[in-house]
C-alpha cells in the first residue's frame, strides 16, 4: 500500500512539474534544452570529423598518423563538451 502511494506522489509531482518546470526547479528550462541540445550537437559533429580525419590519415600517412589524429580529436572533443556542460550549469543556475 506505501508502495502504491509512493508511486501516486511521484506521479504527480512529475505532472506539476512539468506543467510548470521554470516555478518548480528555479531553472531558464528553455535555455537548458537549447544549450544541452547544442552541447549534443557538437558532439556529434566532433565525433564524424574525428572518423573523416583518422581515415584520411590512415590512408596518407599510415596507421601512426590515423592513431596520433585520433587522440588529437578526442581531446577536442573532450574540450568542447566540457565547453557545453559548462554553458548548460550556467544556464540552469541563472
Amino acid at each position: 500500500m506505501k508502495t502504491k502511494r509512493t508511486i501516486i506522489a511521484g506521479t504527480l509531482l512529475a505532472v506539476v512539474a512539468a506543467g510548470h518546470p521554470a516555478r518548480v526547479f528555479g531553472a531558464d528550462v528553455g535555455g537548458v534544452v537549447v544549450e544541452s541540445a547544442r552541447t549534443g550537437a557538437h558532439a556529434v559533429r566532433d565525433s564524424v570529423l574525428t572518423f573523416g580525419r583518422t581515415v584520411r590519415d590512415f590512408f596518407t600517412g599510415g596507421s601512426g598518423a590515423a592513431k596520433e589524429t585520433w587522440h588529437e580529436n578526442a581531446e577536442r572533443t573532450k574540450e568542447n563538451a566540457r565547453d557545453g556542460a559548462h554553458n548548460v550549469r550556467s544556464e540552469a543556475n541563472r
